[in-house]
């Protein structure tokens, strides 16, 4: 197939590796220049280039820059896109995106790898980046079925766990295991930098280890993505953070009256939990 990605960073210059190694042929469309130049070097698009023609006569097209800037790119670039492409994005939100987009092409389909690193741009992908990866599908009654078929053969193409979600479905569900926890990640880095007596803020940065490392990493990620988690799945993320107060202060409470039996239960709680959500106890790779 002939593949365009509109914005090559980490998820666009990943997926173009990918699909480049399975033999379809793909261009960039970057704002810059020098990011076409080491898209090419890194092998990430046969082609590249800052002017939307070269987005003629394709079969299918990635939208992958920021959530904010996916419906403006998508007007930009519609004029020079043949009627038969095919349109899909790579938005970890949908509710707003999907309405939008699929009165803007008829052949669109909204989409989203569960896939990323704490890194960011086009120096920061990579190859099999979605292999074992979910990769979720938000069609609705009005999605070309055609369409449908398409990205879901080349996400297949690229080894990911082909899912399918109604947008308000996913956006509850992402909230939950992706932008809560940046969230929740953020505020434990908060709450450590909040300690007022300085010798001891200093001797907690010097023991941390792999435990904190691992539940401070997605809140030390880049601001601007979880701004926009949140300001563009504001409803499911506040039902997320409400709920996820209510259990802190159950935990509070619980410390509080040194009830350390239900402390232990609630604990056993989270481990059984987790045992269904990674039931080989080892998260998958993303």
């Amino acid at each position: 197939m002939r593949i365009g990605i509109v914005g090559l960073g980490l998820i666009g210059g990943s997926l173009g590796i990918d699909l480049r190694a399975k033999g379809h042929y793909v261009v960039g469309l970057s704002r810059r220049p020098e990011t076409c130049e080491r898209a090419i070097a890194k092998g990430a698009i046969d082609w590249g280039s800052t002017e939307p023609e070269i987005l003629r006569a394709l079969d299918l097209v990635f939208l992958c820059p920021p959530i904010g800037s996916i419906l403006p790119v998508a007007l930009d670039i519609r004029p020079y896109l043949s009627p038969e492409t095919v349109l899909t994005d790579v938005g970890s939100v949908k509710g707003e995106i999907v309405p939008a987009l699929e009165k803007l092409w008829p052949r669109y389909v909204g989409g989203h790898p569960m896939a990323g690193t704490a890194e960011s741009g086009i120096e920061a992908a990579q190859a099999h980046l979605f292999e074992n990866a979910p990769y979720v599908l938000t069609p609705t009654l009005y999605t070309d079925s055609a369409a449908i078929d398409c990205v879901a053969g080349v996400v297949n193409d690229l080894g990911a766990k082909l899912l399918y979600a109604t947008p308000a479905d996913h956006d509850r569900a992402v909230a939950w295991i992706s932008h809560l926890p940046v969230l929740v990640s953020a505020a434990l880095l908060l709450a450590n930098a909040q300690e007022a007596n300085e010798p001891i803020r200093k001797l907690a940065q010097q023991l941390a280890s792999s435990g904190f490392r691992d539940t401070s990493r997605v809140g030390g990620g880049n601001p601007a993505l979880g701004r926009m988690m949140a300001e563009y799945n504001r409803a499911a993320v506040r039902h997320c953070l409400i709920h996820y107060r209510a259990t802190l202060d159950d935990l509070i409470r619980q410390v509080e009256q040194e009830d350390w039996e239900r402390l232990h239960t609630t604990l056993e709680e989270a481990q059984a939990y987790r045992e269904q959500v990674y039931p080989s106890g080892t998260p998958p790779v993303v």
